[in-house]
Parts: C-alpha cells; structure tokens; sequence
C-alpha cells in the first residue's frame, strides 16, 4: 500500500541545493516576505522597482544587473563591448518600463593580475552606451576579486505614471508582439544589442500596452513569466516567430539575451499599431506572435509545448 510519502514527488519535496530549485523558485523563495517602503508602487516581479507617490506625475525606476566573466562573456572578448553589454543590460530593463534612464553606479571586481588596458576598454565601453542613451554613470566601486571578473550596474531612471507598463497588465485576447529578430545570442549578438528605448517610448507615447517586458531570457522563458504575472494563459503562433539569419525557431525561442521587447496590447489597436510601426521604424520588424487567453488550471504555470525552458542560471537536475 502506498503511503502518503511515497506520493510525495521529488519536485514537491524542498530543495537542498540552486540546482534543484531551479531559477523561478529561487527567485520565489528569496523574495517572500521583503520589507517595502509607503512609495513602492511595484517590487519585485517587474523590469525595474517603481517608487513614487500615487498621485505623482512621475515615479523613479530603479534597476541592478550583472554580467561575469565565462557566463555572460568569455575571458576573450574585446572589453569594449563586454563594457557596452553592461550598461545596456540595465538600460533594456529601463526600456521595458517604458522609462528614461537617469544615472548609473558601476561595481567592479577583478583579480589583481588584470590588465589595466582591459580595465580601460571596459570604462570606453560603458562611457559609449552611456552618452547613446543619455544615461550619466556618477560612481560605483571597485574591489578586488580572487575568481572570475564581475561587473555590476546599479542604474536609475524614472517614467510617467500614465506610461508605466507592468507585466501584469495583459487581457485575454491580447495579441502578443516582439520587435527585431530573435536566436543567435551564441555568435556574440548578446555583446552588440540596440536596448529599445527610442521604441518603447514611441509605443507609450501613441497605444495603450496593456504588458511589456524585456527578452533576457528567451520568449520560452520570459512569455510564460509574463503571460502568470496577468493572470492569462497564452497561445504561440510558432510559425511567425522572427528568427535571426541562420536560427531555427527552436533556437529563437530559448537562446536568450535577444534585449527585444515583448509587449501585449488590445486586438483592436493592432491595425493602427503595424501601420504606424512601418513608418516609423521601418528597418526593425514587429511581429505578432501569439495571443494571450484565459488563465485555466492548465495554463496556471504555462509554459510553450515542445520548446526548452529558454535560458535558466540554475536548471533543475
């Protein structure tokens, strides 16, 4: 006869290590219970934290990121982009609230024997991004560090109340869009990405999104995140999924780091929204790829059929 605990399946029992947690309960587990303050309209579970009043006509953003060596660069990259990837990282966050980058804090560890010529290709890469997008980097910190190089941007930024978009916001029937072409982030597309600032802000300027956040981790990842966080289900329509030059659709769905954006918005401002995206921008393709539907008990956790999880630091074993 079985026994309770024989029903008890090694997913449900609690986990001793990251590896068995996985990256979303980590994040789960982490998070419950953290003290906010009276003005924090939005902590965890969004691009960036939102602070401000309820009434104020603008709330701050406020966004931390981190790239290290031999995960999100090998020792071998030019450090210029390694410094561009940085910044742009935080700013593509900034982008998903559909916000305006103010001031960014960098924090840099690295082991004593580095060349200092790495060191300074990294600033020229940061100051690059920087001025492109209007950001002021004002400080930071640098310390000494026995392992990999690692790279922290602590960067704020601030929004208008009536044009911040959550990821919580998406409606059933919602049609699901991405800008730009996804997969390839292997071939060093990660170190080179555009953060969508100039299109997230044209977008809250002229439509109503309903949700909006950044492709870091692969639509196989971050489309189920958005889809829980509103409450919906979703349905993919595969066979449009913009792939890079050389991708399959597998690889465009979970190779992460494509920095597009993911946003949902009512059917009945699709039409407007295509016509006007063309004129607009007519180099950088926007693409419905799927809808978001019903939440039912199936879909409570949802997922894409048939198609990895996208990109996870701590995959379950």
């Amino acid at each position: 006869m079985k026994t309770r605990r024989d029903k008890t399946s090694k997913r449900d029992a609690a986990p001793k290590t990251l590896a068995e947690a996985g990256e979303n309960r980590i994040v789960s587990e982490i998070t419950r219970g953290l003290p906010l303050g009276a003005d924090v309209r939005v902590g965890v579970g969004a691009d960036c934290a939102v602070i401000g009043g309820a009434r104020d006509a603008r709330w701050q953003l406020l966004k931390t990121d981190v790239v290290i060596e031999g995960v999100h660069f090998l020792p071998a990259e030019d450090p210029r982009r390694v410094g561009w990837k940085a910044l742009s990282r935080a700013l593509s966050d900034i982008a998903a609230m559909g916000g305006v980058p103010s001031h960014a804090l960098i924090t840099l560890a690295a082991r004593p024997e580095t060349e200092m010529e790495w060191v300074t290709g990294l600033y020229a890469g940061l100051k690059r991004a920087a001025r492109k997008f209007g950001a002021g980097i004002v400080g930071g910190e640098t310390s000494r560090s026995p392992g990999p190089i690692f790279l922290n941007v602590a960067l704020t930024g601030w929004v208008e109340r009536q044009r911040c978009v959550l990821r919580s916001g998406g409606k059933p029937s919602d049609a699901v869009f991405v800008t730009g072409r996804l997969g390839g982030s292997i071939e060093a597309k990660h170190l080179d990405f555009t953060p969508r600032l100039a299109e997230a802000r044209w977008l809250t300027e002229h439509f109503k999104l309903r949700a909006m956040m950044d492709l870091s981790d692969g639509v196989a990842a971050d489309l189920p995140r958005l889809a829980a966080a509103s409450g919906c289900g979703f349905e993919i329509f595969a066979e449009s999924i913009p792939c890079s030059r050389g991708c399959s659709v597998r690889q465009a769905l979970s190779d992460g780091e494509d920095y597009e954006l993911l946003f949902t918005i009512a059917a009945r401002d699709v039409p407007a929204l295509e016509g006007a995206w063309r004129k607009r921008f007519p180099r950088l393709p926007l693409t419905r790829i799927g809808v978001l539907t019903p939440q039912t008990k199936s879909s409570a956790q949802p997922r894409i059929a048939d198609s990895p999880h996208g990109h996870d630091h701590f995959p379950q074993r």
